[in-house]
């Protein structure tokens, strides 16, 4: 019989960390979902809190919205996670938008509208979405950009949760998220809408995530659809040749088929998974994963996807029942050529003609289209940082973010200029970029009914029906650039450091060759003398052109992780990765290292 007492069980020793004081949280446009309280950092102290830098016309952020739902949900009482808006387009500055979003979004936590961007300076940001974790005590421990880190963001809570706990800085309880009270109206946030042979209309009515079916006067409501967790912010429609209508389930990254008739709904493509690099990108339709499906178009005996997670196209083969990428590289960006070459960036809005596929290529506020050989060709837009309101030859009219196109009976097509405010013409035959409706707010979609067109007012919750004009509105030109502020480098070298830390319990997964990922290019490609192309180091040497003033760097880099335990044969695995479009003013004296932090913290 041994009688000594037993040694106490040693606390947890804390992982030795970076320790920066996390600036205050600050914004104009205040406080949502709060109450109406304004928040401090000093509020939140004793919780740990994820500050997520997000943007509302970005698909990377509602992935993270999405991605954090559990998080928030299993450490209610320790975690906090407050959102600051950081706008990229002008119309994402209003605070009316902001409140708009985070109702359509399903935004549970406080909400910081900063349309100056004043926090996102404060933090260093650099890319939406960013998230950064600030400890009880109110440092920060830690910075991810882009997607995939929430396992990684719940590891370093547990250890924050032990490490405060056992220190007494651990405040449990309730955060300060207050609901805001439901609105009844009968569509709510509705994306997309199309005509039914039986002359009513079919909206996807987005935030209630169902479908819904009004009558010929675009009011009465007949039906709704899949109320009953069928649909997950369903967008595009589409209706096949045998009858059925073709369903963008876009949060359940699937497919569906609804029929009209029998009411049936059936799964055509996904397997409810989000689609990440390196996985399968064809095969049989149930078995191959797909990443935020926004509209759909029956084209050319196929249905064509744009694939807004992934800045593709693909599509459903109803023959075969299987899919594949059709256009597109996953890279973000405006690239015309062949469709295996092409970068689209958020791809929202597809209308087909007998020989052209038109796109919505939201991101770049570009209006795009494929043709009968599978080339991809812009017919407005020139990038990701310009957009705005500007009629006239369309080789400098501008846009902002539009999500949606329709075929007109003359050739030209009508675009959803959303982020304006307004419907959109397009005549191939002129080259001219003219206006036909103003006053709209956040039109998603427009559909053709006799001599009238119906606009899908999202923000308004509505159909609306217009007479389709004979002549255009007279808009004064407006033109902006992004709201984000140029980083000053030097001309000649620049050192790129994409700052990449495996998780706690975790290491780079190199059971299969390099784990990292690294492509580079530029806008104008002039811009870099050297240091363009994909290899698998994280950090390259660039050159910069001293001839060119300014420009942007598109820098995407990935990661792959795995769980650092030898005794387990099949460890669990995760995909890090973001897309930078970082602006630059070469200037003497500026920059000679540019950070990009991937995930943890950057040391220089």
């Amino acid at each position: 019989m041994n009688d000594a007492v037993p040694a106490p069980t040693p606390a947890p020793v804390p992982r030795k960390r970076a320790r920066v004081r996390a600036p205050e949280l600050i914004g104009k446009g205040g406080w949502l979902n709060t109450g109406g309280k304004e928040l401090t950092l000093a509020d939140l102290r004793g919780k740990c809190v994820v500050v997520d830098f997000w943007t509302f016309c970005c698909i990377n952020c509602l992935h993270v919205l999405d991605e954090l739902r559990e998080l928030e949900e299993k450490h209610r009482d320790t975690v906090v996670i407050v959102g600051v808006h950081s706008p990229k387009f002008v119309h994402e500055a209003e605070h009316q938008a902001v409140v708009d979003a985070v109702e359509r979004y399903g935004v549970e936590h406080p909400v910081l509208d900063d349309p100056e961007l004043a926090t996102w300076k404060q933090y260093a940001v650099r890319a939406w979405p960013t998230l950064v974790v600030i400890d009880p005590e109110g440092y920060i421990v830690a910075q991810h950009a882009g997607e995939g880190h929430a396992h990684a963001i719940e590891r370093l809570v547990e250890e924050l949760e032990a490490e405060h706990g056992a220190k007494g800085t651990l405040r449990r309880g309730d955060g300060p998220y207050v609901p805001s009270e439901p609105v009844a109206t009968d569509l709510r946030f509705p994306g997309k809408a199309i005509v039914l042979p039986s002359g009513n209309f079919l909206v996807s009515d987005t935030t209630r995530h169902q479908l819904v079916e009004l009558g010929p006067d675009g009011e009465s409501v007949v039906r709704r659809i899949g109320g009953d967790g069928q649909f997950k912010e369903p967008q595009g429609l589409a209706l096949l040749p045998d009858g059925r209508v073709v369903v963008a389930d876009t949060v359940h990254h699937a497919l569906r088929a609804f029929d009209p008739v029998s009411g049936e709904i059936e799964l055509l493509a996904g397997t409810g998974k989000q689609w990440w690099q390196g996985q399968p990108t064809s095969g049989p339709a149930l078995d191959i994963d797909l990443s935020s499906p926004w509209d759909v178009a029956w084209w050319r005996g196929k249905v064509w996807i744009a694939m807004a997670g992934v800045h593709q196209l693909w599509t459903y083969d109803p023959e075969t029942a299987t899919v594949e990428v059709a256009a597109g590289t996953t890279n973000e960006g405006l690239v015309d050529g062949p469709g295996a070459e092409a970068w689209f960036a958020q791809p929202s809005g597809l209308a087909a003609t007998e020989d052209r596929l038109w796109v919505a290529d939201s991101e770049t506020s570009a209006l795009r289209y494929v043709d009968a050989e599978g080339a991809v060709h812009t017919a407005v837009g020139t990038g990701l940082f310009d957009f705005g309101h500007r009629d006239g030859d369309a080789a400098q009219a501008l846009l902002q973010h539009p999500l949606g196109v329709t075929a007109l009976p003359d050739g030209s097509v009508a675009v959803a200029d959303t982020y304006n405010h307004a419907l959109r013409r397009y005549d191939p035959a002129s080259g001219e970029v003219t206006t036909l409706a103003t006053d709209l707010r956040e039109p998603s979609d427009a559909v053709l009914v006799g001599d009238d067109i119906v606009v899908v007012e999202s923000a308004r919750h509505r159909l609306t029906r217009l007479r389709l004009p004979e002549e255009a509105v007279r808009v004064e030109a407006v033109a902006h650039r992004t709201r984000r502020s140029a980083t000053e480098v030097a001309p000649g070298r620049l050192r790129l450091d994409v700052v990449f830390q495996a998780p706690a319990g975790q290491k780079l997964d190199t059971r299969y060759g390099p784990s990292t990922r690294l492509l580079v290019s530029s806008t104008p490609p002039e811009l870099l003398l050297a240091g363009e192309g994909t290899g698998t180091d994280l950090a390259r040497e660039l050159s910069l052109n001293p001839e060119v003033g300014e420009g942007v760097l598109h820098v995407s880099a990935m990661a792959a992780s795995c769980d650092d335990d030898p005794e387990n044969e099949y460890p669990a695995c995760h995909m890090h990765q973001q897309d930078w479009g970082v602006p630059v003013r070469l200037v003497e004296g500026g920059a000679s290292r540019l950070p990009l932090v991937l995930a943890g913290m950057d040391a220089e």
